[in-house]
């Protein structure tokens, strides 16, 4: 589905943010093709994506270790590819991870709906039919012919490693903190958590010791990206970019932005663990992250 950066600043009309889920392969799969970072992508969840182009343009694919075919040539993720008319696109099916992304020079076109062409299938608004629902066969995506002069490529070091179907994910704890006891918070903190069947773009649920806070709810409020609620079952819920704008389930904290993208690749099954921080040092893990993209750090490949 078409993912651009998201719908923000409409909480208040109860329209959630959308966009990709791992927005750092996301970013990468732009900035290889020189677009702006927030420009209109493909997230392909699993594989199984073809494509014809009808214009001679440059493509990236990144995220997920997903057989990628040009002409039914193998052809390397994490770089950008001259395409011409008739060109022949073939994603198969990943072998680690979850989503990637295909960008095109420019970005995908098409009509934004709130200031955005996020594809958000629960409300039904964004991507190519501006209805939210998914790309089908026999689609135009309208992108413009590229005028870009150089391939890049990024650096194996900066890659994001997914042959692992677990990850340790980072919470900043938040005020309903106090509702969870200290032998709570330290199950919460020390035990393993498996991914569910019941995951999606809306939230991941989990399955491991059940977190059991001081109170049963609380008044319904504002949800951010990654906010860690506890329902009855005492079962996770990480709330992702498809997420509710208003929950009263009691919320042990938060996991850090940067690290929803190693969530959104798991797949069901994989192990979750979480590790406790504080608000300075996740500001101070956000700095250095972004440290990366404004480096510039692609290498130009020699044709």
């Amino acid at each position: 589905m078409l993912q651009d950066s998201g719908r923000y600043g409409l909480h208040s009309m109860g329209l959630t943010t959308g966009g990709p889920l791992d927005r750092n392969a996301f970013r990468w799969a732009n900035l290889l093709c020189e677009n702006t970072q927030d420009s209109a992508c493909i997230e392909v969840t699993v594989g199984g994506l073809v494509l014809e182009s009808t214009v001679k343009t440059t493509v990236a694919i990144t995220g997920a270790n997903i057989p990628l075919l040009i002409n039914k040539k193998p052809a390397p993720l994490w770089q950008s590819h001259s395409i011409n008319p008739g060109d022949k696109i073939e994603l198969g099916f990943a072998r680690s991870g979850s989503r990637a992304y295909l960008a095109v020079a420019g970005g995908f076109q098409a009509e934004p709906v709130f200031n955005s062409v996020a594809t958000v299938p629960r409300e039904g608004l964004g991507g190519l039919h501006a209805d939210g629902s998914a790309l089908k066969t026999g689609d135009i995506l309208p992108c413009e012919p590229s005028h870009n002069t150089h391939l890049w490529q990024l650096p194996k070091k900066l890659r994001a490693d997914y042959s692992s179907n677990s990850a340790c994910l980072r919470v900043v704890s938040g005020y309903q903190q106090e509702h969870f006891s200290e032998t709570q918070q330290q199950l919460f903190f020390s035990s393993p958590y498996q991914i569910t069947k019941y995951s999606d773009r809306m939230g991941y649920r989990l399955e491991g010791a059940s977190i059991i806070p001081a109170i049963e709810g609380i008044l319904s409020e504002g949800i951010c990206l990654g906010a860690v609620q506890l329902p009855p079952d005492g079962q996770p819920i990480v709330l992702l970019n498809d997420r509710q704008t208003m929950g009263g389930y009691p919320k042990i904290g938060s996991v850090l932005s940067v690290d929803i993208g190693k969530l959104a690749q798991l797949s069901v099954g994989g192990t979750v663990r979480f590790e406790s921080i504080s608000i300075d040092q996740a500001q101070s893990l956000l700095a250095e992250h972004e440290k990366q993209f404004a480096a510039n750090p692609l290498l130009k490949l020699c044709l």
